[in-house]
């Protein structure tokens, strides 16, 4: 409890400082950001250099997620102009066009107009994007209830009892098929139910007026998709926005909580710069690039470091694509509960080289069940390295044996 008083401590000393010590604030970081007093919050939204350089000694690179700059007194100003500048992409990307949809836009103008410049033409365009979107989110962290509640700062140009604007939500309940193909996405899980719900309960929603949380998630990764036309959306990028967005929103300090969703939005766009080649399915089985490079990475890694069991993985056939594909493109996100994953990317965000630790960490997941792997059968290997959070194995461990292996 004393340690823990002290590292507390620590972190109120620094982030009260007028300029961060970036040294510090990355190795506290690191060692795990504390929920209490919005720290982890906080520290996540840095570290964007403008200005002045010197103050970061040894800078290499960028880390956390770059929206937030180490001098304290710039934080209000450049706060507010991006926060309004969300507020422009949702007016002009979600509510014009949303009140053009529901009041059946101009005279002239019509579902049917071939004319290319129709905004209708552009609205039946995304909805295919939209689809996948708003099921991704739907079923968001179904272990965790906070995603299905009601957030307590709604869109108020969208909800209002007043607004004429089509919400993405009522878009899809407009668009869906009640028939449903099998399909099997990029990480290898079908959308096939052993028994398919009533559309009811598919899409239970809260009261006329309200507007959870997941339905906020929806409409970043839509302005993202929007704002990004080469890339759009891709599976997984819910994954990656989740955390985020759970992290700002469960900040114990209402000014904060208010701005989640747009401070979200510019720290997961800054994250997505980092990491859009993995999201390129070109680059899949690609060696220099994107997740082909990474999973090329990996095992090279793991060969460096433990070749017995690189080996022994070797002899089970145990490819890369069967499990890292997963691990490396969502950052674990999927291999533990969200707050181990909290964890887990405090120490990622505050990595100077955040990407090598991620193998790093990978390689210790392995090496940590390395008596299963050595002695088990293909199926049962399989099955453990699949479904990871099944093991109960102490996270503090995986990271101990990821900071021996970096």
């Amino acid at each position: 409890m004393a340690a823990y008083k002290a590292r507390l401590k620590a972190f109120e000393d620094n982030l009260n400082n007028e300029k961060i010590d970036l040294k510090i604030l990355r190795k506290l970081c690191f060692n795990g950001c504390p929920y209490e007093h919005g720290y982890r919050s906080t520290c996540w939204k840095f570290v964007y250099i403008i200005g002045d350089i010197s103050i970061c000694i040894n800078f290499a690179g960028y880390i956390l997620l770059n929206y937030l700059p180490l001098d304290v007194s710039q934080w209000k100003e450049i706060l507010q102009k991006q926060r309004k500048l969300y507020t422009h992409f949702v007016d002009e990307m979600i509510v014009e066009p949303g009140t053009k949809a529901s009041a059946g836009s101009q005279v002239d103008d019509h579902p049917l107009n071939p004319n290319p410049d129709s905004n209708w033409g552009a609205f039946f365009k995304d909805n295919d994007m939209l689809l996948q979107i708003d099921k991704d989110c739907r079923r968001l962290c179904p272990d965790l209830f906070f995603f299905q509640k009601a957030t307590e700062y709604p869109c108020k140009e969208i909800i209002h009892a007043d607004s004429r604007v089509e919400t993405l939500r009522k878009r899809v309940e407009h668009c869906v098929l009640q028939s449903e193909s099998l399909q099997v996405d990029r990480f290898g899980k079908s959308n096939m139910r052993a028994t398919r719900r009533k559309a009811s309960e598919e899409y239970m929603l809260l009261p006329d007026g309200q507007e959870a949380h997941w339905e906020v998630v929806e409409r970043i990764l839509f302005i993202y998709a929007k704002l990004n036309p080469g890339q759009g959306y891709v599976q997984g990028m819910n994954e990656i926005l989740g955390p985020i967005y759970y992290t700002f929103a469960s900040d114990p300090r209402s000014e904060c909580k208010e701005f989640a969703e747009a401070d979200s939005f510019f720290c997961f766009t800054n994250l997505m710069a980092e990491i859009r080649d993995i999201f390129i399915k070109t680059l899949d089985f690609d060696v220099e690039c994107g997740i082909g490079s990474m999973m090329t990475k990996f095992s090279d890694k793991l060969k460096d470091k433990d070749e017995f069991l690189y080996n022994r993985i070797q002899e089970l056939d145990l490819k890369p694509q069967f499990y890292a594909f997963r691990w490396l493109t969502l950052l674990l996100s999927q291999e533990f509960p969200l707050p181990d994953v909290l964890r887990i990317w405090d120490s990622l965000f505050a990595d100077e080289n955040r990407f090598n630790f991620l193998i790093c960490i990978c390689c210790a997941m392995l090496m940590v069940v390395r008596d299963e792997i050595l002695n088990e059968d293909f199926p049962t290997v399989m099955k453990l390295v699949q479904n990871f959070q099944t093991s109960k194995i102490d996270l503090h461990l995986i990271l101990s044996k990821a900071v021996d292996i970096r």
